[in-house]
């Protein structure tokens, strides 16, 4: 099943980044516009690559909705949970902020294309509801499962922008990105096996959300 919501995540990327080709006619030639007089404009703005754009218009929303679920353990996740997702929120927070800055230089806008959107990796609305609902192992339950699919797949779909993308800045904040979420993952499942340092008794992850 992971695997099979990593293809669609992948899938759906290749999708975003066809949209945004849009006007491109069989062979990758522009689409002929009908003739209009000519006239002056303003000097355009940044224009993105459609696969670097598609990326960072995806990585955005999804490390926007995992800090608000981070930031709901607090209060409501166990103790040896707390740590971990502190640090997880203070490390994709400052990640958020340099998606962001990436997204300005691009000159691209700051409207969420995938809000209600339903994807692999992307903690929803109602997923956050349900967090602020659940009480005890079931909060926990939701937290790891919900960010560990988050980390998985934000590093699938980073791993192929590296490959994919055009744009150097935008290709090394992915490369950066996939380090950071194979270290982030690291240090899940040392929680769940009990052996983070920093955390003051083992927590054992539900075994039906195995790291």
């Amino acid at each position: 099943m992971p695997a099979r919501r990593t293809a669609a995540l992948l899938l759906l990327l290749t999708v975003l980044t066809s949209c945004a080709r849009g006007g491109a006619t069989e062979g990758g030639h522009p689409a002929p516009s009908p003739s209009a007089p000519p006239r002056t404009t303003a000097a355009p703005s940044p224009v993105a690559d459609p696969t670097d754009a598609a990326w960072l218009q995806l990585m955005i929303p999804m490390d926007e909705q995992a800090v608000t679920l981070l930031g709901l353990a607090a209060e409501k996740a166990d103790p040896r949970l707390r740590v971990w997702a502190a640090r997880l929120r203070t490390a994709q927070t400052t990640e958020l902020a340099e998606l962001r800055k990436l997204r300005d230089r691009m000159g691209l806008p700051d409207t969420d294309l995938h809000k209600g959107h339903d994807m692999p990796g992307m903690v929803t609305a109602a997923d956050l509801e349900d967090a602020r609902t659940a009480e005890g192992s079931a909060f926990d339950r939701l937290l790891v499962a919900q960010i560990r699919d988050h980390l998985r797949q934000s590093e699938q779909v980073s791993r192929s922008e590296t490959t994919a993308g055009t744009r150097a800045d935008a290709t090394a904040r992915a490369r950066t990105l996939v380090t950071a979420r194979g270290e982030q993952l690291a240090d899940l499942a040392a929680l769940c096996a009990g052996k983070a340092a920093d955390v003051p008794e083992p927590f054992a992850c539900p075994s039906d959300h195995p790291v």
